[in-house]
Order: C-alpha cells, then sequence, then structure tokens
C-alpha cells in the first residue's frame, strides 16, 4: 500500500484502488470541558460523539477496539482543523482507517493502440521520400551488394532501434524521448547531441522535400502546358527506342522532354514564329531551377507560420496512398518494359553489375530511410500489450524491407536502359508527358504540401524547446526561423537539386548517432551500470560504432 500526504490522493495496491469513503465522515462534533480562549469562551477538547449516528458508525463503534476509535479520533480532528479538501492539513492516509475507504472494482488506465496501428504507423512514418532514390542508389552499389547491404542495415536498424526502444526500462526518471535517456546516461553533452542531429534530420528531410515539390510542380505544369497547347514532345529527344515513356539523361538535371515543341506539318512559318516565342517565354519564366523554387515560398510561405499542425496531421493518410500508388507505379512500368537483366552481357544496356565500389550512397541512403529512431518511444508508449513492442517493431522493420527492396529491385530490373542511367528521383527517367508519372508527381506533391509544415512545426518546438526553454514562441521568433530555414531549402533546390547527394549525407550524419552511436554507447554504459557488461558485447557495439563512422566517411569518398 501506498501512501500520499496530497488532500486528493488515493491509497492503491496491486489489484484495486482504494478512495476514501465520504460516507463514512461523521455527522457532527461534541466537545467536553477544556480551557478559554483569548476571547474568554470556554474550549473544549474535541471527542468523538455524534447526535445521529449513522448505522455504518455504530457498527464501526462496536466492531473496533481503543486504538481504532483513537485513530477516528484524529481524523476527525484533522478534519475539524481542515474542513477544505484543499487543506494540507488532512489525515495522512496511512492512519485513516481501513474502514474510511471504498474498494473500487476499476481497472488502471492503460494504452488504447492495438498491435497493428503500431506497425503500420512506424511502416508509414519510414516510408518516405527515400522510397523515390531506391532503384538509384541500389544501382550505386551494384545489384548482388545492394541487395545484401539493404537486408544488413535493415537488421542493423531494428536492432538499435530496438535499443532505444528499452533503453528506459529500470530507470527512475521520466523518459519522453530518447534524449532523455542520453542525458541519464551521458549528461548535458548526451543531450544535446542527440537532438542536434534530431533537428539535423529534419532539416535535411525539409530539404529534400523542396528539391522534390520544385521538380514535381516544374514537370507537372509542363505536362498541362503541353497538353492545353497542344503540342507534341518528340520521341527523338534522349532515347529513339520504343520506350516513349522513358529515357536515360545521364546524370543531366534539365529534363530533355521540354525542347521547342514539335510543330505539325504544313504549318506557316507566322505560326511557327508564334509558337517558338511562346515556348521562349514559358522556359523563361518557367524553370526547375531558376524559378520554381522560389514560386513555392508563395504557396507553402502562409502554410508554415501556422502555430498548430493539427490541420495539416490530418492529412497522414495520403502518404500511405502515395506509397501503395507508387507500388503499383512500378508494377505497371516493370510488367510493361520487361526484364533487363543479362549477369554475363558485355554491352552496355543490359550488363547487370553485382559489385561497385559506391555502395556507400547505398548505406547512406538507408540511414535516412530507416532512422525512426528519434521517435520510437512516442510511437509505443500507448501500446495496448506493451509486451508486444518488439515483436511489433520487427513485423513493421520486415514490412519496410520488403518494400524498399520491391521498389529498388523491380525498378532497377525493367529499367530498359543502361542501369548508370537511373536517377536519384526514379520520375526523372519518365517523360513529363506520361499521364501515370504526372498523377504521381501531382500527388506527391500535395502530399508533400501538407506534410513540409509538420515538418517545420517539428524543427521549430525542438529548437525554440531546447535552446529558449518555450514552446510558444513569439510570432517575430518564428518568422526569423522559418526565413532562414526556407532560405537554405531554396538555395539547395537551386544549386544542389540532387536529392541523392542530400539524403545519403544527412543520412549518414543522423545515422552515426542515433543508428550506430548513441544506442549502443548508452546500452554499453546502462549493462556496466548493471554489472552484465561483457567482452562480446563491448566489442559487437563498438565495431558497430566504427561501421557508423566509416559510412560517414565513405559518403566524402564517392563524391
Amino acid at each position: 500500500m501506498s501512501t500520499s500526504e496530497s488532500p486528493n490522493s488515493s491509497v492503491t495496491s496491486e489489484t484495486s484502488p482504494l478512495v476514501r469513503n465520504p460516507s463514512a465522515s461523521v455527522s457532527s462534533l461534541g466537545s467536553s470541558i477544556g480551557g478559554r480562549g483569548p476571547d474568554g469562551k470556554i474550549r473544549r477538547p474535541l471527542q468523538y460523539h455524534s447526535i445521529n449516528p449513522t448505522t455504518e458508525h455504530r457498527v464501526i463503534q462496536q466492531n473496533h477496539g481503543d486504538q481504532e476509535q483513537a485513530s477516528i479520533h484524529r481524523y476527525k480532528y484533522y478534519s475539524k482543523l481542515a474542513p477544505h479538501q484543499e487543506s494540507r492539513l488532512l489525515m495522512p492516509d496511512h492512519i485513516v482507517p481501513s474502514a474510511y475507504f471504498l474498494i473500487l472494482p476499476v481497472k488502471p488506465a492503460k494504452g488504447q493502440q492495438s498491435s497493428i496501428i503500431t506497425i503500420f504507423s512506424i511502416w508509414n512514418t519510414l516510408m518516405g521520400t527515400s522510397i523515390l532514390s531506391m532503384p538509384w542508389a541500389i544501382a550505386e552499389a551494384g545489384f548482388g551488394l545492394g541487395i545484401c547491404l539493404l537486408l544488413f542495415m535493415c537488421g542493423l536498424s531494428l536492432y538499435t532501434a530496438y535499443r532505444v526502444m528499452k533503453s528506459p526500462e529500470g530507470l527512475d526518471i521520466e523518459v519522453v524521448e530518447f534524449s532523455d535517456v542520453c542525458r541519464y546516461y551521458l549528461g548535458k553533452w548526451g543531450e544535446v547531441a542527440s537532438v542536434f542531429f534530431s533537428l539535423f534530420a529534419l532539416l535535411g528531410a525539409m530539404i529534400v522535400y523542396w528539391v522534390l515539390m520544385s521538380n514535381f510542380l516544374y514537370n507537372s505544369v509542363v505536362f498541362i502546358y503541353h497538353d492545353v497547347t497542344n503540342t507534341s514532345l518528340p520521341i527523338s529527344v534522349g532515347n529513339a527506342t520504343p520506350y516513349e515513356d522513358a529515357f536515360c539523361i545521364n546524370g543531366n538535371i534539365t529534363d530533355p522532354t521540354t525542347p521547342p515543341p514539335t510543330i505539325p506539318p504544313h504549318t506557316t512559318e507566322v505560326v511557327v514564329e508564334i509558337l517558338q516565342s511562346s515556348y521562349d517565354t514559358f522556359t523563361k519564366w518557367w524553370s526547375m531551377t531558376d524559378t520554381v523554387p522560389f514560386y513555392l515560398i508563395l504557396v507553402l510561405g502562409p502554410l508554415i507560420n501556422f502555430r498548430s499542425p493539427t490541420f495539416f496531421a490530418k492529412f497522414n493518410s495520403l502518404g500511405t496512398l502515395s506509397v501503395l500508388y507508387l507500388l503499383i507505379f512500378v508494377v505497371v512500368k516493370s510488367v510493361r518494359w520487361g526484364i533487363h537483366l543479362d549477369f554475363d552481357a558485355t554491352d552496355l544496356i543490359n550488363n547487370v553489375p553485382m559489385y561497385r565500389p559506391s555502395f556507400a550512397a547505398l548505406t547512406g541512403t538507408l540511414s535516412l530511410a530507416l532512422f525512426i529512431h528519434n521517435c520510437i518511444l512516442s510511437m509505443v508508449r500507448n501500446q495496448k500489450h506493451p509486451e508486444n513492442n518488439g515483436r511489433d517493431l520487427s513485423i513493421a522493420y520486415l514490412l519496410v524491407t520488403v518494400t524498399y527492396a520491391f521498389v529498388g529491385i523491380m525498378f532497377y530490373a525493367a529499367f530498359p536502359f543502361a542501369k548508370s542511367c537511373i536517377e536519384d528521383n526514379l520520375l526523372n527517367n519518365l517523360r513529363s508527358n506520361d499521364i501515370m508519372s504526372f498523377v504521381a508527381r501531382l500527388f506527391l506533391f500535395f502530399q508533400m504540401t501538407t506534410v513540409y509544415p509538420l515538418l517545420i512545426y517539428l524543427f521549430r518546438f525542438q529548437f525554440f524547446y531546447f535552446f529558449f526553454g518555450t514552446s510558444n514562441p513569439k510570432i517575430i521568433g518564428i518568422l526569423i526561423l522559418n526565413l532562414v530555414l526556407v532560405a537554405l531549402c531554396v538555395i539547395f533546390a537551386k544549386f544542389l537539386p540532387h536529392i541523392g547527394a542530400i539524403i545519403r549525407f544527412s543520412g549518414a550524419f543522423c545515422g552515426l548517432a542515433y543508428i550506430f552511436a548513441l544506442p549502443c554507447i548508452v546500452y554499453i554504459l546502462s549493462e556496466r551500470q548493471k554489472g552484465s557488461l561483457t567482452w562480446f558485447k563491448l566489442i559487437v557495439h563498438i565495431a558497430i560504432i566504427v561501421l557508423g563512422v566509416a559510412n560517414v566517411a565513405g559518403q566524402f569518398i564517392i563524391m
């Protein structure tokens, strides 16, 4: 039985909560001769006396001895001194007679989140923009090594995420996020490191989103422009092949599907000049890197200044729908193109390298694609059956592995040109006039428009709470921070619009902290504190940290 001196506290046990019985109070109080007070009136000491005692009180008086009666005297004396419920002078629960408590058949409150919700919440959170880069990342690593590294990184990320999830066990502090655990074991610098890399991951995601939204908006408007002006795109641009919906652009980020439109035969010179002039004006004001990233400010500027993200959080289901559409998209394109894999071929198109020295691009990309460690504690906190958290986490990572492998391997195997032509955004290998690509870009653009304000909000919340101790800053602080973040996004969208490079670098740095280093360091310190640290555990977890350092170094080697 626990005790408390709080006036509203209740005595609890392992089975049922106990609360004070309001009907067990004495209806009136009597007194006997005592002394005189400052006003000259006679003061009498408090006695247990009821004018009209209830039946329950008579039973209490009859069945309890002198010690119980003394306890009742004290209870009434405390109640007389503290007639108000909020007073601190109420009788402590541990000396209140048991008859003054009611046993209520109330079960302790538990989380209401089922395992299926937990699994798909983790899966949906992990299914980010990295899925668009998965075929490119596998191409950078080589087909055979790429599949092996994909499985290895998924298993390693699952293990360290599990270590993060189990890290609060046995701690005598309130744990909200993994940064609290880092502060407990590593002090202030551990908390600073965890918060910094969490902010860095959010910033990397925001930059990738801005680049992709610029790309999607640009290509969607190009599609609409050519449809409205009734002009067609020449098939001869890029590749003269039977595959009119795909092309190889050899690393050039400029979409080759936007040359001057094809002029229908028998067109007069005046019409040709008008069409050419119209197209030149369009390309001058509608450029994927020179103008569109700035136009996005007009769209997203008003949205990112909202103080509450509740409205945008309602559109989270769009993320699941976009992933499902991408899966259907890859299946349809793969069936149309067929499989182009020949491990013995010597020609450039069909040759499939099993290993490439630039494999670090895949490990860096996966470090961000599998990054959920900074919010896993929040996602499993309301689980109805916490004992199933490990199982649910494993199932979620299995689904993530299957999804990434399916998109990456299927698109890689079916791509009808040289595998080195695969772009870091698989939609860049599809022409702007392809209807399925248009739907995918438009769908993803609206989805990212709702997610980007959430990323800004999460960054702003963590930034101001950690550095300034407030989660509700003044509007001027919000505007300044938003201006800085948007400026960084626009700079990258204009000068470095390669999401593959952004993802692998930000993923490698954030992964070094959250996937490789911090979970292992916390586990080592925890095991040492328990006295159960062995040389095997120490060597294995130090090796994981070394892999994280090598992953970061590898990103600079393949530049």
